[in-house]
């Protein structure tokens, strides 16, 4: 009963010991998984933002533009053509080369008379210089006010009145004059400043500012109308490259460990094979020097015998 009651409790603490032993290795293994898991998850994320960030270059650049302008010393007025240097980066660069980029300048112009009296329209221009204040491209265009009826503006002063006594609003225009359509950067000679030139000493100006604005194309424009799906497509083509590549790390490890493991059994099988070997043909060394002896010894004992034997013969023939 005694040796029956120890195999139960044998085979109890054997189960036992497979079952809390299988749990323990598949909460390490889950453990495992969840970390790699969110360290595959971490890597395609900050991959996908690294090459957003430098494959996606910005927007819109803008720049305040400070007209300058020769007076007249004698009179009230301007002598020259309102003009102004804009830096548009102290680096070696601002644009990224092959980008297409669309400049355009703004103007903000009060509906003065003597605005409204200018014949007709008049030119803006800008040039576009390298570090070396090389000219690297030249545009002028033409702007003007848009034209309103004395009624059309009479109903709206009555109308905006409130909002033009207290000043939210005021009696401006903003003018819109596109220079560039399609300007791409030299690579060899990035433009870093811009020369702009307002051809009318009779306009008047509140402010100005010079705005360039990337046309995106292609990739680009996918990822910039449609930031979310992009985001998502390259965020699951990372994870679907990196969860490769661990597995087939993680196939390669267990296979070298496995090869590892049966070039050493075969390894020990050849050195358990070479000691019994060695141990039997020391064995059969030491039964041949046995036989050896033992054949000795019955030579030795035969030749005594003999002699022991012709001794009273040889006595019988000497009587």
């Amino acid at each position: 009963m005694q040796a029956i009651q120890k195999r139960i409790d044998d085979a109890k603490q054997k189960i036992l010991d497979f079952i809390f032993g299988s749990a323990k290795d598949t909460a390490i293994r889950l453990l495992l998984l969840i970390l790699l898991g969110s360290f595959i998850l971490s890597a395609s994320i900050f991959i996908y933002v690294a090459f957003y960030y430098s494959y996606m270059p910005a927007v819109t650049h803008t720049r305040p533009v400070h007209l300058q302008f020769q007076p007249c010393e004698p009179h009230n007025g301007v002598c020259s053509f309102p003009s102004a240097h804009v830096v548009l980066t102290k680096r070696q660069q601002l644009l990224t080369f092959g980008q297409k980029y669309r400049i355009y300048l703004t103007l903000d112009m009060p509906e003065s008379p003597k605005n409204k009296d200018l014949a007709g329209m008049f030119m803006v221009c800008l040039s576009m210089r390298d570090k070396d204040a090389n000219l690297m491209s030249h545009s002028c265009r033409a702007a003007m006010l848009h034209y309103k009826s004395e009624l059309l503006l009479t109903i709206k002063t009555l109308l905006f009145s409130p909002f033009l006594i207290f000043g939210p609003t005021e009696e401006k225009q903003g003018v819109v004059v596109e220079l560039f359509s399609d300007y791409e950067e030299d690579s060899l000679k990035p433009a870093t400043d811009a020369y702009v030139e307002i051809q009318s000493r009779n306009a008047e100006i509140y402010a100005s500012q010079l705005h360039i604005h990337a046309h995106f194309t292609g990739l680009r424009y996918l990822m910039f109308q449609w930031p979310i799906i992009s985001a998502t497509i390259g965020i699951s083509s990372n994870l679907f490259f990196l969860g490769i590549i661990c597995a087939l790390s993680y196939f390669h490890l267990t296979r070298s460990k496995e090869d590892f493991e049966e070039m050493t059994d075969s390894d020990l099988f050849q050195g358990d094979l070479d000691e019994l070997y060695d141990e039997d043909n020391e064995e059969d060394a030491d039964e041949r020097a046995k036989k050896k002896a033992k054949e000795i010894e019955d030579e030795k004992t035969n030749t005594s015998a003999s002699d022991f034997d012709d001794q009273p013969l040889k006595g019988k023939i000497e009587e």
